[in-house]
Parts: structure tokens; sequence; C-alpha cells
């Protein structure tokens, strides 16, 4: 009989299910708390941590110890009215701004790239070569496809196409907002600059990739590993590219701020809202007003434009 397991497994993500684990053992063996729980002690849980971690974590601890009790054929303690007048309560009384990643401006991703281009024209040794292609078309691709890290780590070579009008095809087989798992496909279009198809084309042809994961690791001898980087790798290896080529406060800088980069940059750019939702792959409105920042002169011009047709 085929074992059930890994198609459970499947079902979900295993960032999330790393997530999940580190919960339910916070409860268990960080707090004290007892499992299954009750109502009660999970009120008293949220209530101890209330100052110290945000809505944003405490609802996070809710769905893991949630998933546990129903995995485990319990009944679910955490959605009993006093569990949730207590996130209520909290709310109230500790509003917390939610941090967001720096967004990664258009000169910001100029700036990176006249670095990466700087070291490429001036390198001749293979081995140091290599990451730095690489990285290029990570960046490039990471900012025009608002792709989060997650999902350049599974880009496959065998998925992407190069069109005949000089852009990408790539189908990603799942992504955050891909409930069902049926993957979907992006188009990347040629640019006169900045280009992330050039890029792309660059990368794969010093690599002499035919098949595997586009972004894959590389060890200081030039030897390419068969595995994708790991997304925990992203945040660190954008952070030093900004550190090197000049832009200040990198560390407020994450793989959410490609995303974020291209959102604000299509926003003042006058796309509309459906446009951007199509072309990134958000299914929620809010979802993308979270991703951009408000251009201060951009709010200028319109207050000022307000005023004068009132006068």
């Amino acid at each position: 009989m085929t074992d059930i397991n890994q198609y459970l497994e499947a079902s979900t993500k295993e960032n999330t299910r790393r997530s999940y684990r580190s919960a339910v053992e916070h409860y268990e063996v960080v707090w004290g708390g007892f499992l299954p729980a009750t109502a009660d002690s999970i009120s008293q849980y949220l209530a101890d941590h209330a100052e110290r971690l945000s809505i944003n974590t405490l609802n996070l601890r809710l769905s893991a110890l949630s998933r546990w009790h129903q995995d485990q054929g319990f009944a679910d303690p955490t959605k009993a009215p006093i569990v949730k007048q207590i996130i209520r309560g909290i709310r109230a009384l500790h509003p917390h701004q939610e941090k967001q990643a720096k967004p990664l401006h258009l000169s910001d991703l100029e700036q990176i790239i006249t670095y990466l281009d700087n070291q490429i024209k001036n390198t001749e040794i293979r081995s140091e070569l290599l990451p730095l292609v690489r990285n290029k078309a990570l960046v490039l691709l990471g900012f025009w496809r608002a792709f989060r890290s997650d999902e350049l780590t599974r880009l496959m070579v065998e998925n992407i196409t190069i069109k005949g009008e000089g852009g990408l095809e790539i189908f990603l087989s799942r992504s955050k907002t891909d409930k069902n798992n049926q993957g979907t496909t992006y188009y990347v279009p040629e640019l006169s600059r900045l280009c992330p198809v050039k890029a792309y084309k660059d990368w794969v042809d010093y690599a002499m990739f035919t098949e595997g994961a586009v972004f894959c690791s590389i060890d200081q001898w030039g030897n390419i590993s068969n595995n994708p980087m790991h997304t925990n790798s992203i945040i660190p290896l954008l952070r030093t590219l900004m550190k090197k080529s000049g832009l200040s406060n990198a560390d407020s800088y994450s793989s959410h701020s490609l995303r974020r980069g291209f959102a604000t940059w299509a926003n003042s750019n006058q796309w509309n809202l459906k446009d951007l939702m199509q072309y990134v792959g958000w299914k929620d409105a809010n979802s993308v007003l979270r991703y951009i920042e408000a251009n201060d002169s951009s709010v200028q011009k319109r207050i000022e434009s307000s005023l004068t047709l009132s006068t």
C-alpha cells in the first residue's frame, strides 16, 4: 500500500510545518503548558505573552495549537469564545504596527546591478564569477517578477521557456497564493535595460544548465550544487549585495524588498490595481496595499492638485 504520509505532508508547506512545530514546542516546553489544552490555559498563555509578542505571532501560535488538536482528534480550545475575547483585548491594549521590509526602489536596483556589472567586468576567475552572474539574474528576476524568496529557490530550468519574442515563460509548480497547487505560469518581458531575461540567459549559459534549480548553491571553489539555495540564504545575500553596492541601512531590507519595490514602482507608474494584482498573482486587494509604499512627493502632488481645483 502506498504510504499516505507523503501526501499528508505535501498538503502543508514545509515552512508552515516548521513554524507549527516551533509554536507547539514553545507552548508545551518553554511555557510549560499541557496538551491537549483547555480554553483557560490557552487564554493564560496569550495573556502571558501579550506584551512581548506581536498579534501576528500570537495568531500563528493559535493556528499551530488548533492544528495540533485537530490532527490528534481533540476538541479545538482555540475556538472558544474566551480565547477570541482575549485576542480582541490584546489588540485593543497592545496595538502593534506591522513591520514591513523597506522597498527596493528602482534607483537602488540600478545601484546593485551597476556594482555587479563592474565586478563581472573585472573578474576572470570562474569560481568568483559564477556567484556574481547568478546574483545578477536572481535580483533582476526577483524584482521584475516580484517573486518571494521561496519562489526564487523553486525555479527550475526545465520549467522556463525562452519565447520567440525574447521574453521568458516561467512555470512555477506552487506558490503561497496557489492554494490548490495547480501551478502558475508567469511571463517575464525582455527590457531595454536592467533586463531579467538577458541576465537569466547569461547565467544559464555560463553555468551550462539544461535542467535543475536555476538558483543553486555555489561553494568557494566554484562547485555548483545540485540543490537549490536555501530560502533563508536569500535575505543575507541581498543585504550583502546592498552593503557592497553602497546602499545604507541594508539590514532594513529583506527578500520582500524586491516584491515591495516592484509594487511601489508599478503604483508610481500608474498601474491600476487589477493589472498589478494579475501580474504579481495577488488575490486580495488588501495584500497589494500592504506592499505599496506611498511616495511623499506623489501624495503632495495629488493634494496640491486638489487644492488648485478647489480655488
